[in-house]
């Protein structure tokens, strides 16, 4: 005679359980089919011999299973004399009303292309127990034991993530989904609220990341994660947790965002030159100083810096068609319409490039097409 066959079958409506999962508190019924001997009187043993409290019968019905209901069963039949063989093993797996959760640590809700994160299942309710985890999805599995899996992300790992614990033959749950997302590497992005430091004060500088998602990401670095790293010239200048810092002297600028152990850091911001204002102020003249100017007469743009023996870099700013050299004086020698205009410098110290003066005030250059004749 074949082995026998063993199936497995849910009381409420007969359906076989092809993988032998059922719920907690549900009734289940195992059955034991011998195929070729029909007609017989067969009386049953069962494996595990705790089902043996009905072991002539073919059929044994569990009421409200609970774990220690769980295990791997088989069968084999008698008659008379004669044994079967023992039927393949089917394992019955008891689902627990434990349901856990997945978290991400550290749990932002924004993650970057190459930082660590941990991905943790966690069983409320099921403390002091040997679990073992499974993931979905099943890449997870490299430690198929573990409640936790460490990953340097890249695109690939975005999309949910759920996980189940089991011990012996009894699982909990799957947990609700939780959705990574992970985005490029950042680019801080530093703004000055003004490029001189005025005499006396200071110049504010913002720092952010991802400055498109919140245009206050910079001052919510508590729930984002992020420190702020300074540099001035090149060199480290500070670090705070804070976005913003105030300024007073000059220098070149940048920053970058990092957060995470290890640190993750972002791409440095562009930088930003900050300049120091000096006392001295620039006068611009005119020589000679006539107050009408006429077309192929010649004329000198002088910017003056009083006080001290300080040699200057020149900067200037005008209006007028044709811009001056950075030089102290601008020597126009055939005026015409496209020099007029408004014309103001300022000065760069040659010693520290991040001292300059304010501008002066704008004078104006007016020329005329032609002279006027008095009859």
């Amino acid at each position: 005679t074949a082995p026998p066959k063993l199936t497995v079958f849910l009381q409420h409506n007969w359906t076989q359980i092809n993988r032998g999962e059922i719920n907690s508190g549900e009734t289940v019924t195992v059955r034991c089919e011998i195929h070729g001997g029909e007609g017989a009187q067969w009386t049953y043993e069962w494996r595990p011999d705790k089902l043996n409290t009905r072991s002539t019968s073919r059929e044994y019905t569990i009421i409200n299973s609970a774990e220690s209901d769980a295990g791997r069963y088989s069968c084999r039949g008698k008659r008379s004399s004669f044994w079967t063989e023992w039927s393949d093993i089917i394992t019955l797996n008891v689902k627990l009303p434990i349901k856990p959760t997945v978290t991400l640590q550290p749990s932002w809700t924004q993650i970057y292309r190459g930082e660590t994160v941990t991905v943790r299942c966690e069983i409320q309710g099921g403390e002091g127990a040997q679990w073992t985890y499974e993931w979905r999805p099943a890449k997870l599995n490299t430690p198929p034991t573990s409640n936790q899996y460490r990953i340097t992300v890249t695109e690939s790992e975005s999309g949910g993530y759920s996980c189940r614990g089991r011990r012996d033959y009894f699982f909990s749950e799957w947990s609700d989904t939780i959705t990574l997302t992970v985005s490029y590497k950042p680019k801080a992005e530093l703004r000055a609220d003004r490029t001189a430091v005025p005499v006396g004060g200071s110049v504010t500088l913002t720092c952010s990341v991802n400055p498109s998602s919140s245009s206050s990401s910079s001052l919510s670095s508590s729930s984002s994660g992020w420190k702020y790293y300074w540099y001035r010239d090149g060199k480290s200048y500070k670090a705070l947790t804070n976005g913003q810092i105030s300024v007073s002297e000059g220098g070149l600028y940048s920053c970058r965002g990092g957060r995470g152990e290890p640190v993750y850091y972002t791409e440095d911001s562009e930088s930003v030159r900050i300049d120091t204002t000096v006392s001295n102020r620039p006068v611009v003249t005119l020589y000679p100083n006539w107050s009408e100017i006429y077309r192929g007469e010649t004329i000198t743009v002088r910017c003056e810096i009083h006080g001290g023996d300080t040699e200057w870099d020149y900067e200037w700013e005008t209006n007028s068609t044709i811009k001056p050299p950075n030089q102290n004086e601008y020597r126009i020698r055939s005026a015409s319409s496209s020099n007029s205009g408004n014309y103001r410098c300022k000065g760069r110290m040659k010693s520290s490039q991040h001292k300059t003066t304010e501008w002066s005030d704008s004078v104006t250059l007016t020329v005329s097409d032609s002279k006027s004749y008095l009859l």
